[in-house]
């Protein structure tokens, strides 16, 4: 792949589910991936499984609830390749639960991974995107941010807000950063791990039977990445077959 191809992409929850498998897609396509999440050593992991395939990889422990980190996260890809191509806001939390078990903790959380984590990415890599003159922003997103089911009101409304914040960044952006959003079903991860109320957590059971592979949305991301600099793919919806 020539330089004017390659491009340099940051990945945030890296270490397991769509992002893992986000990263095994890009770099196996020549792109030059910098990891990034809370488990540090599952990325030094992964980034010798690159490695070891010829790839190229780094990684850097992060915590996208931190600016700080993030900045920190953005300035290290810069210092290892130069430039920042492309940021795959991916880490996101989903512990289900009916509005009623008030489990406010929980809630918080998702807004602080799924809403600030994008946020905080925007942030840290905009300024050096429009300093640039070029760059883009894939925000993974769900099928939820599309519709709303029982005990998943709060985690619906983070990625509804996801969607709102790239198409308000698509539309400030002049094209210089193009912006796309990834729109997952039901996919196999780690996500439904943190649900801790018995009634979702029992739901999920039966509704993860029919959950695509994370290699299916490793390839959306992947087409959203590799189109042409005029191309600007805004939105992908993914789902299993079987979904109703």
């Amino acid at each position: 792949m020539s330089e004017a191809t390659e491009k340099i992409v940051l990945i945030t929850g890296a270490s397991s589910g769509i992002g893992h498998a986000a990263a095994l897609r890009l770099a196996a396509a020549g792109h030059r991936v910098v990891l990034g999440a809370r488990r540090a050593g599952r990325l030094a992991e992964l980034a010798g499984t690159i490695r070891d395939a010829g790839g190229s990889a780094e990684y850097r422990e992060l915590d996208v609830t931190d600016l700080a980190d993030f900045r920190a996260f953005v300035e290290f890809a810069r210092e290892r390749y130069g430039r920042v191509d492309v940021v795959v806001n991916n880490a996101g939390v989903m512990p289900l639960s009916s509005l009623d078990a008030g489990l406010v903790e929980e809630w918080d959380r998702m807004i602080d991974v799924n809403i600030r984590g994008v946020l905080h990415g925007i942030a840290a890599a905009l300024p050096v995107m429009r300093e640039q003159g070029h760059g883009q922003f894939v925000n993974v997103a769900s099928t939820g941010a599309h519709e709303v089911v029982p005990t998943a009101a709060v985690y619906c409304a983070t990625k509804y807000a996801v969607r709102a914040i790239s198409e308000g960044l698509r539309q400030e952006s002049g094209g210089d950063v193009r912006v796309s959003v990834i729109s997952p079903g039901v996919t196999e991860s780690e996500l439904a791990d943190s649900i801790t109320d018995p009634e979702a957590a029992a739901g999920m059971v039966e509704y993860r039977k029919i959950a695509l592979p994370a290699t299916a949305v490793a390839e959306a991301i992947a087409f959203a990445v590799t189109q042409p600099s005029e191309v600007d793919v805004n939105e992908i919806l993914v789902r299993p077959a079987a979904t109703r």
